[in-house]
């Protein structure tokens, strides 16, 4: 079985280009991250390695037109197309949490260990998290249940209550 270890990321995968949009450069990104308006606030990114200062980016429906530095042209963008759009966390807030950066936090309810986050479900309400130790706990990722998250310590404090362990009837 494998180790599995949180910690913050260096780059936040945001989305993926899919084409392009008009002659300029300008790319069409599907954002991976809550919603396309996310990624507008970013002043750099990184795409295959390389970083670039982004001159704009705008919503369009549910997807972002996105021109960086150094693509100017419709060839230079379509040359990005399947490419990933990432970001630097550190330009990200210490309040937001990606799911990437959860797996393997040690999960603790009255400081009694339970076990590791090893999966995130999406559900249409919340997501929950799937903690595994010598029972399997299903805890909805709300204020009610989930306390405090510090990914510096890799600890994550909650409540369960009955229901919770996978196991129980």
């Amino acid at each position: 079985m494998k180790e599995l270890f949180a910690m913050k990321l260096q780059l936040i995968d945001a989305g993926e280009i899919v084409t392009t949009h008009g002659v300029k450069g300008e790319m069409k990104v599907l954002c991976w991250l809550d919603s396309p308006e996310d990624l507008c606030g970013f002043k750099r990114c990184v795409i295959d390695g390389a970083e670039y200062k982004i001159s704009s980016c705008r919503v369009q429906k549910t997807c972002n037109l996105l021109k960086v530095d150094t693509v100017d042209t419709m060839e230079a963008a379509q040359s990005m197309r399947g490419k990933i759009v990432q970001l630097h966390r550190e330009d990200i807030s210490d309040d937001v949490i990606f799911v990437a950066e959860l797996i393997g936090v040690e999960v603790y309810s009255d400081n009694r260990f339970l076990g590791k986050i090893e999966d995130v479900l999406d559900y249409p309400g919340n997501q929950v998290y799937v903690v595994r130790g010598e029972n399997e706990y299903l805890i909805p990722a709300v204020k009610a249940f989930v306390h405090h998250t510090d990914l510096d310590a890799n600890r994550m404090d909650v409540t369960v209550i009955e229901g919770m362990r996978s196991d129980e009837d």
